[in-house]
């Protein structure tokens, strides 16, 4: 028989959503068939699956001590450098600049390195994450970017600030704004796409249909032209839905591709040494937070200055 404490980071978590990231070696009919014959209790007292976890509950188990596996004195998160461009940090969270190149999640091929490798050693060398602390959380990343992006991403500390960065996100009370260097001169210079996208799994592209076509998704981006040079346009673009490649796509449908967007249209770009899309999550405001944990944050905007194909508002070639 074990015992484990429910501490804060684990609280408001289903029953089997914690065993599952708790036991990962644990197949899930297994799971619910111990929760069924009691061999997993809550305070002593018979639970089921969708029982909602809460902060000092105590869960005994009877189970096979091989599910109970030590975890290892060195992790992988380890081997990624400690290389963090900061953009804002409290107790809560951490505001990043990823930059381009980067992943943020780890893939099949390369998974030593990422940005949230990278956060997770961090918060370890300063104490604030110890996995053998942990029963089932770890720092996560609440928005992503892809790889040839670079730009501010969210990185949670505590399971609370967590769910409500999620929902925050969900909610679209944290507003995403992007700068793009676009080819051409725009008539409009500002407006607002909306179209349905549907993404082709297969080659990884996605491409622009009509609102509600079958298996497409809604999206939405408001757009205005901040700055013009040498056949070029730079472009503040605000995410209303944060689709994948949705900016890259929207440009390209107003016959303006991204610069060194090679997959939608643009020419190869080389500009200061860097090359590939010329598209950046520069700036983040937090809005109608005032009703949760991270009230301290609201109204308050988040930019990033150096961008290697702007500078102060302007194209920088």
């Amino acid at each position: 028989m074990r015992e484990l404490t429910i501490n804060k980071n684990d609280a408001g978590q289903r029953l089997d959503k914690f065993l599952s990231k708790k036991f990962k070696t644990m197949p899930k009919s297994l799971m619910y068939k111990y929760i069924r014959i009691k061999c997993i209790k809550i305070n002593s007292k018979k639970c089921k699956i969708d029982d909602v976890l809460k902060e000092g509950d105590i869960l005994t188990f009877y189970i096979k001590d091989e599910f109970f596996a030590e975890q290892p004195e060195s992790y992988d998160f380890c081997k990624a450098p400690v290389k963090l461009s900061i953009v804002y940090e409290d107790e809560n969270l951490l505001l990043l600049d990823k930059p381009q190149g980067l992943l943020v999640h780890p893939d099949k091929e390369y998974h030593f390195d990422s940005l949230i490798a990278r956060v997770k050693h961090y918060l370890y060398d300063k104490g604030e994450y110890n996995p053998k602390e942990e029963n089932s959380f770890s720092p996560a990343t609440v928005n992503r970017i892809d790889r040839n992006t670079g730009g501010i991403v969210i990185a949670a500390k505590n399971s609370t600030a967590l769910k409500t960065l999620n929902r925050l996100m969900k909610e679209r009370r944290i507003e995403k704004y992007y700068l793009c260097l676009c080819e051409g001169v725009f008539r409009k210079k500002e407006g607002l796409i909306q179209s349905g996208l549907k993404k082709n799994e297969k080659n990884n592209t996605v491409t622009k249909v009509k609102l509600g076509d079958k298996d497409s998704k809604e999206s939405a981006t408001k757009y205005r032209v901040i700055d013009e040079k040498g056949g070029y346009s730079l472009v503040e673009c605000q995410l209303l839905t944060g689709r994948t490649h949705q900016i890259r796509v929207h440009m390209a449908s107003l016959k303006h591709p991204l610069a060194g967007d090679t997959k939608y249209g643009g020419k190869a770009l080389r500009i200061h040494g860097n090359v590939g899309q010329a598209l950046y999550s520069y700036k983040l405001k937090f809005t109608g937070c005032e009703d949760t944990e991270l009230s301290y944050l609201e109204g308050k905007e988040f930019e990033v200055e150096n961008i290697w194909f702007a500078k102060n508002g302007q194209i920088a070639l």
